[in-house]
């Protein structure tokens, strides 16, 4: 697969909350060690690869203009591509791919003939089960042509096992991937990545580098396999060196390790310095009972409108 419709610039995104004034009432109790018998675990968090920090720092300067023209259509194609990765089971920062595959536009069309929003080639695609006829290409169909990418990734996964990986073979497909991990005697994208073609090594950096666009942080997907594994460990060592059981054989967060502690009361708004208020607004009454395949299918309903409203800026 080729991607010819990339970004060229980049802007970090702030977020806005409600912040609400202080209350005088949110007094906690909250034991302190007076000697601690263990270090503290850090909490794990998702680190960038230094490999290639310096390519995702660059792309994303880079990148202004034309990511910020894509967030501002991306809810209505985000909506789409979530209901169905959601289906197959896969990571929902998937949809990132789309964004430098064709920068969400349906009607992209690449010089090799790769087309539709996730550049699909017209073998890849007929063998996805997709249609690509001059009178119906469902390449350009946003529902059929998401459900043929995921699909293919995760096939692709089943076969590598690695997101990093996976991603690589989307764009140059599976065999530069094999050679390239034989060829390297390693199946780490950071080392083998110069053994695969400059397009896939940067299509590559360049999902990395819009996920943090968009997210401001990495995911699962940004990770080779020895990290995602490493990362995982972190947490379940996080996990049980916070909690211990209470009285009544649950488990209950315990920041600290101690022999012995003393009693402090303080104000957690204080401490903290603001709440925040997270407001949800419901206007469709969902049915629990709602299967997946009924929620996709609604979602497609749902959004085929609102599509179809977008297509100018699309």
């Amino acid at each position: 697969m080729k991607a010819f419709y990339l970004c060229n610039a980049f802007l970090l995104i702030t977020t806005s909350i409600t912040v609400s004034p202080l209350s005088a009432h949110s007094i906690h109790e909250i034991r302190l060690p007076v000697k601690e018998t263990e270090p503290l675990v850090e909490k794990p968090e998702i680190r960038l690869n230094k490999k290639g920090a310096l390519f995702v720092k660059k792309y994303i300067k880079n990148s202004k203009d034309c990511l910020v023209r894509v967030k501002k259509r991306s809810m209505v194609p985000f909506s789409i591509i979530d209901s169905v990765l959601k289906i197959y089971h896969l990571p929902l920062e998937l949809k990132y791919l789309a964004v430098i595959e064709s920068e969400l536009k349906p009607s992209a069309l690449s010089h090799v003939g790769a087309r539709g929003p996730w550049q699909l080639m017209p073998a890849t695609a007929q063998v996805l089960g997709l249609k690509t006829s001059h009178q119906n290409d469902e390449r350009t169909n946003y529902y059929k042509s998401t459900i043929a990418a995921a699909k293919y990734l995760r096939d692709l996964y089943a076969q590598f096992n690695d997101w990093l990986l996976v991603l690589a073979a989307y764009n140059g497909g599976p065999k530069p991937v094999y050679n390239a991990i034989q060829k390297s005697g390693s199946k780490n994208f950071w080392i083998l990545q110069n053994y695969l073609p400059a397009e896939s090594r940067d299509h590559v950096k360049k999902f990395i580098a819009t996920h943090y666009y968009f997210e401001g942080r990495g995911s699962e997907t940004t990770l080779t396999r020895a990290e995602n594994l490493e990362f995982k460990k972190m947490v379940k060592e996080f996990v049980k060196s916070n909690h211990r059981p209470d009285v009544s054989g649950t488990n209950k967060p315990n920041p600290f390790k101690q022999k012995e502690t003393q009693v402090v009361y303080f104000d957690m708004n204080q401490l903290y310095g603001f709440k925040i208020d997270l407001k949800v607004s419901n206007t469709t009454t969902i049915s629990q009972s709602e299967t997946s395949e009924e929620k996709f299918k609604r979602l497609m309903k749902e959004s085929e409108e609102s599509l179809n409203r977008a297509k100018k800026i699309i």
